[in-house]
């Protein structure tokens, strides 16, 4: 008999839950009934005074009505039933803030904007938890669904634009710009992004997520491909060619991608190496990968029946470089870089006759949020002594000629 009492009331509790949400919701004319609301979770209160909902919704009520007191009284007892009940410290630290400060005052509007977004915070990653087992799961799924594209992807189209080092953060509105420009990305419009999507990117995850999410990301990251062939003629890659003659597209189809890239090797080659002026091999500026001469590109092209390398990896103050007796295309897709170089953006569109077509742009306005915010100190200062030691490359093509170049190329 008893448990049958309990569990009425348990439901009656819950009517009046529903009661008095629809009272927040009403906007008739007497506007939300915040007062009403307040009576019904008091009798749902005084059948079940053990859920922790039923005291943080009718403080949100009490203060919208400006009984701050009651807001903060009622919000404890939430806390003190369910410690974990995260609304609960949300509706109370609304309280105090509003109870101390004056409304009007500047400096309290902008501690209650902060409050609310760490609220936000904080119920987008409760909402997006899950247990390690499931997470765990997530990752295998994960790595499944990108395991099985090859190392070096093969595609067939006759309209795709490629778009190169799109850094994070402040060059997300680029991107965006990119998409204005071209048309956002789908079966019929299709886009290869080419890498670059690192600096400040581990620190801006720990900063708005947690760090769960940089193994996720890890994981993805070394599912990636390393290449991608288009029509049997384009070799895209983000870094460029070999210390090794002779390399084929079957030795780099060979490499375990599924690790963190090495210091040496053609994984690291793959996505370190830089052209020279100079013929054959020699040493690398940046310290990994080497630099490699006009000869090795054409040599890679014949062994492996290519006719064009398009890759990224620089700065250019047009935003691209053809070189290497039009063999070599740099594209560097992120203008005015960190907000410091002042240089052009760039993408490649290949159009149907099959020629390919550079299209430059500049830097677009986005909010004041400084360069590398979210890098380590460390990685600040290894970025700054880099951009001095090693500034853009100077590009002496003209943009005109662009298609008249490459006019010859029947890529």
């Amino acid at each position: 008999m008893m448990e049958m009492e309990n569990l009425t009331s348990t439901s009656r509790a819950e009517e009046l839950k529903l009661l008095a949400n629809e009272a927040f919701k009403d906007t008739g004319f007497g506007g939300c009934k915040f007062s009403q609301a307040v009576d019904l979770y008091s009798q749902a209160i005084a059948l079940n005074g053990d859920n922790a909902v039923y005291w943080a919704n009718p403080a949100f009520a009490h203060s919208k009505l400006e009984a701050y007191g009651n807001a903060i009284q009622d919000s404890t007892k939430a806390i003190e039933i369910d410690e974990n009940y995260s609304k609960g410290y949300y509706r109370r630290g609304t309280a105090y803030l509003v109870n101390k400060l004056c409304p009007s005052d500047p400096d309290a509007v902008k501690k209650l904007r902060e409050c609310q977004k760490a609220m936000m915070k904080f119920k987008y990653e409760e909402a997006i938890s899950v247990p390690d087992s499931k997470r765990q799961s997530v990752k295998m799924l994960t790595e499944f669904l990108l395991r099985k594209h090859p190392l070096v992807v093969a595609l067939t189209t006759f309209t795709l634009f490629l778009v190169f080092s799109q850094h994070p953060l402040l060059q997300f509105y680029d991107l965006i710009n990119i998409f204005e420009l071209n048309g956002f990305p789908s079966e019929d419009n299709p886009y290869l992004f080419n890498g670059d999507f690192i600096y400040g990117f581990e620190g801006e995850v720990k900063s708005k997520l947690s760090e769960a999410f940089i193994e996720l990301f890890a994981e993805v990251f070394c599912c990636l491909p390393l290449a991608h062939v288009i029509n049997e003629r384009v070799f895209v890659v983000h870094g460029g060619l070999f210390s090794v003659d002779g390399a084929k597209l079957s030795d780099i189809r060979a490499i375990d991608r599924f690790c963190e890239p090495p210091e040496e090797g053609l994984m690291c080659e793959l996505l370190w190496s830089d052209p020279q002026t100079q013929l054959g091999q020699g040493p690398s500026k940046r310290g990994f990968g080497l630099s490699f001469g006009a000869d090795v590109t054409k040599r890679f092209l014949q062994d492996n029946n290519l006719e064009l390398v398009v890759r990224s990896h620089e700065v250019n103050d047009e935003g691209y470089e053809i070189e290497h007796d039009v063999k070599l295309i740099t594209v560097f897709s992120a203008p005015n870089h960190c907000d410091q170089m002042g240089n052009k953006g760039a993408f490649l569109r290949k159009i149907p006759r099959m020629v390919p077509s550079i299209v430059t742009f500049s830097a677009v306005p986005h909010p004041d949020v400084k360069p590398m915010a979210y890098a380590s100190k460390l990685l600040k200062t290894f970025l700054m002594i880099r951009l001095f030691l090693f500034p853009p490359v100077h590009s002496s093509n003209i943009f005109f000629s662009v298609e008249a170049t490459l006019g010859n190329c029947s890529c």
